[in-house]
């Protein structure tokens, strides 16, 4: 059999029909968007198609869409567009202890310019609790940034009740939609979110382009300084190639029905490893609040790289890192408070698309003939 891929929260391959959307964009269409002659005419009515294919995903507004390098540059002018704002109303940032280090590493970084941040935890299953950030909630409060869906595990957090927290106290409150938008309904009014951050190469496009949207009538300070291109959001000549990509992807992703496939795919994986390994293999995540694709288990005694290791040919993650050889339980799942002994033996497998059952079958059958413990 060949290599089996199950890595899809990591990065998608490029559908071919992005590809197929894209290859015109290779040819005529080169001009700058924005120089307003002949040549600039195609890659003008390319990018604001692709923008408005964006903006229908998600139940936006066109002119609501920046587009980005990916959901790293997102989430950034998301959190310091907002802390370094010419609006800004306070200096306090809520965010959960399991967000993405896109997310992480931009708050810590507005700290040194004076910014407090508020780490909301979650329980055993990855979720946060709406009361908990509720009682965190102050006066000085400016955004509140809660991942829509965890990257590691799966879990799927109560964005609509957050949302309606920073309405009712009028904060701006911005999602991570990088592992979501896709895999399940992502409409920024049912969120009730102001910012939602998109990455590309998450949603079967290519890698080096993803989209922020911001409600209309929000102010963020630009990133990138310039000639004021994405109505002033982020200077520098867009790529339509780039943003073509995006846009023939969101139009894909619109249709939610093959995530069905998928999840009982993912569901037939999980029955098939609790069948072989019965109270040696440990779901990490919410049963139900969880993306469709995603199945992140823990083989309780053994190290998640080791088993890996055995499958060369199988494209997973683990849920722990080495550093300097030594061993180390993921951030996400020390958060969640799962014990090192279960922890370290935790692998993702991520579903998608070409994912048969064939390969579901073959991966089982591989990880069974191994010793449990």
């Amino acid at each position: 059999m060949p290599p089996i891929y199950l890595d899809y929260n990591a990065s998608t391959p490029v559908d071919p029909a992005v590809a197929a959307a894209m290859r015109p964009l290779l040819g005529d269409a080169f001009g700058n968007p924005s120089s307003g002659h002949w040549a600039s005419t195609p890659a003008k009515l390319a990018l604001e198609h692709a923008r408005g294919q964006i903006a229908t995903l998600i139940g936006a507004a066109p002119e609501e869409i920046v587009f980005t390098s990916g959901g790293s540059e997102a989430n950034n002018l998301a959190i310091k567009g907002t802390f370094f704002g010419a609006s800004r109303n306070g200096t306090h940032i809520i965010t959960s202890a399991i967000e993405h280090p896109a997310v992480l590493a931009p708050c810590r970084f507005v700290q040194r310019f004076g910014a407090s941040i508020t780490y909301i935890p979650v329980d055993r299953t990855g979720r946060v609790d709406p009361d908990d950030i509720r009682r965190a909630v102050t006066p000085q409060t400016a955004l509140i940034s809660i991942m829509h869906a965890n990257n590691e595990v799966g879990t799927i957090q109560p964005i609509q009740e957050i949302g309606a927290i920073a309405r009712e106290h009028g904060i701006r409150f911005h999602t991570d939609a990088a592992q979501s938008v896709g895999k399940i309904p992502t409409r920024v009014n049912e969120l009730s979110v102001d910012l939602l951050s998109i990455a590309g190469h998450k949603l079967y496009a290519p890698k080096g382009v993803g989209a922020l949207y911001v409600r209309g009538g929000l102010e963020l300070e630009p990133l990138i300084h310039g000639a004021g291109h994405e109505l002033g959001r982020r200077a520098g000549t867009e790529s339509a190639l780039l943003a073509v990509g995006l846009g023939a992807a969101s139009a894909l992703g619109q249709d939610l029905a093959p995530m069905e496939r998928i999840r009982a795919l993912r569901d037939k994986f999980w029955y098939g490893l609790q069948d072989r390994f019965s109270d040696h293999v440990v779901l990490n995540g919410h049963a139900t609040h969880r993306l469709p694709n995603t199945l992140n288990v823990s083989f309780v005694g053994r190290i998640g790289a080791d088993i890996l290791g055995q499958l060369s040919d199988v494209a997973a993650s683990t849920g722990s890192a080495c550093h300097s050889g030594r061993v180390e339980l993921s951030p996400v799942l020390a958060a969640m408070g799962v014990p090192e002994k279960i922890g370290m033996g935790a692998i993702r497998f991520s579903l998608g698309r070409s994912t048969t059952s064939d390969e579901v079958d073959d991966v089982v059958a591989r990880l069974a003939a191994m010793s449990p413990a």
